[in-house]
Parts: structure tokens; C-alpha cells; sequence
């Protein structure tokens, strides 16, 4: 087994200012080397509306979360970890559907800088050949008053130790350095994955998810397999048939069309 690389946890946010371009007035951005998780760091210390997207990049994150609860593991140097403060047009609704326009958009950032076999599993993951590469997890900032706003919290493994155990996670996991035969600097892929947010996220306030919907279905991970769909309660046994304008999940069984919405239910392959 080759010993991983000496971590390097330097992390240069004038070149991510540099490599998007005329965005970079858009975006406020901070890294620290470490901290519990970035998506709560904004929660709880949610910084003044300048009209800009701000930014938190971790080089570490102790308490990372993921969906549902699960912690989300990594290492120094391992994963690019981020979260963004997303706000919306005062007095509208944050709409539905933002952890899978997040998705498509970390897929599509990643398909132009040479990934291939992107997948897209509903409601938030990203991986590659049935292994994941990403996750996301949104949250919406309560209060009333305010302007709408959520936190997307982002992790996209660049290379994980050759060692790697994530427990519970079903396909397996993979990273940029085994998918592309090296990594990408984490500067240039921020970059990349903020300008295509952006980018989708116009399309999104302007259109909503429908207008997005069929560049989802064409990496849907589980279209037209046996899938269950588990929680709140319930199973639900069908075959995928992708999601609708609001992003809700569709699953097709012997009594007709469900629909999913909750962000609660896991989704698998049956068996």
C-alpha cells in the first residue's frame, strides 16, 4: 500500500478569485483549516445580506453532517468541503427542488473538467459508476422576516487515503484522483463548481426546477430500475420513473404513480 501524501492544507483564494473571472464580485469567500461543519458555521453565524454569495471552505471538517444525520467523514487534504449562503428574492418562497439543482450542477461543473459517468441519486448524492463521489445537504434559515435564504453544504472527494472506510455507504465510495488518474486543485474546482452553481441557480429563479428537470433525467442513477424507497413509516416498492417539476420523486407500482417529496426517505435498489 503507497503511504498518502503529506497533507496540505494551504488553500489560495485569490486564484479561486482569479479563476472565476468577472463572478468573483459575487461571491464572499473565507477558509478556515478546520472546523465542526461548515453548513453550521453559517447557520449559526449567518453574515450580513451585502447582495454577494458568502462562502465557508474548510480544509477539515470534525463534525461534518449529511443528510438524514449521518456524519460526513474526511481527511486533511482529502475532500473539498464547503458551504454557501444562498439567498432569494425577498418575500418568495425558497422553492423545492434545490439539492437537485445542486446536484446537476456539481455534475455538470465536473463533466467539464473531464469526469465521466456522472450519476445523479435523488435526493442529493453524486456518483460515479454507482459510487459516490459527492454529497450535498441543504438548509433552509428559519425566521420570519427575513429574506429567504438556504445553506448548501457541498463535499466532493478529491482523494481519499488509500485505506478509506465509510461505514453504511452503500456502492462504495470514489474520488477524482482514481477517477481521472489525478486530482484537481482545489482552488480550480471551487471555481468551477461556484460559476455553474450560479449559473443554474439564475436558470432556477427564472424558470424553476422544471426548466432543469430533463438535464436531471438524463444522469438519474436509478432510472427505470427496482427501487425501495424507505422512511416515515413506510416502504414504498416500484420502479424509478424520475422526478417532476418539483423535484419530488416518482416511483411507479402495481397501484400507480407515487409521489416523494420528503428529504427523509432513502432511496436504494431493491434487492
Amino acid at each position: 500500500m503507497n503511504a498518502s501524501p503529506a497533507p496540505n492544507l494551504r488553500f489560495d483564494l485569490e486564484q479561486v478569485a482569479l479563476d472565476l473571472g468577472a463572478r468573483s464580485s459575487e461571491f464572499a469567500l473565507r477558509w478556515v483549516e478546520s472546523c465542526g461543519s461548515t453548513n453550521t458555521e453559517l447557520m449559526n453565524c449567518t453574515p450580513e445580506d451585502d447582495g454577494r454569495v458568502h462562502v465557508l471552505v474548510a480544509g477539515q471538517q470534525t463534525a461534518g453532517r449529511g443528510r438524514r444525520g449521518r456524519v460526513w467523514l474526511s481527511w486533511p487534504d482529502s475532500c473539498l468541503t464547503f458551504s454557501a449562503l444562498w439567498r432569494f428574492a425577498p418575500g418568495a418562497p425558497v422553492p423545492a427542488g434545490l439539492s437537485l439543482v445542486t446536484g446537476l450542477a456539481v455534475a455538470v461543473a465536473l463533466e467539464k473538467l473531464g469526469v465521466e459517468g456522472l450519476q445523479l441519486k435523488w435526493p442529493n448524492d453524486v456518483l460515479i459508476h454507482g459510487q459516490k463521489l459527492a454529497g450535498i445537504l441543504v438548509e433552509l434559515l428559519p425566521g420570519r422576516g427575513r429574506t429567504p435564504a438556504a445553506v448548501i453544504g457541498i463535499g466532493v472527494n478529491r482523494r481519499l487515503p488509500d485505506d478509506v472506510n465509510i461505514p453504511g455507504q452503500a456502492g462504495g465510495v470514489t474520488d477524482l484522483q482514481r477517477e481521472l488518474g489525478h486530482t484537481i486543485p482545489a482552488e480550480s474546482l471551487l471555481a468551477a463548481l461556484l460559476t455553474e452553481l450560479h449559473a443554474l441557480f439564475e436558470t432556477y429563479a427564472a424558470a424553476g426546477f422544471g426548466a432543469l428537470r430533463g438535464a436531471w433525467q438524463q444522469r438519474n442513477a436509478f432510472a427505470g430500475l427496482p427501487v425501495t424507497a424507505c422512511g416515515d413509516g413506510s416502504t414504498i416498492y416500484g420502479t424509478c420513473a424520475g422526478v417532476d417539476d418539483d423535484g419530488a420523486l416518482l416511483i411507479r407500482t402495481d397501484t400507480g404513480l407515487q409521489r416523494v417529496l420528503s428529504g427523509e426517505i432513502s432511496l436504494r435498489l431493491a434487492p
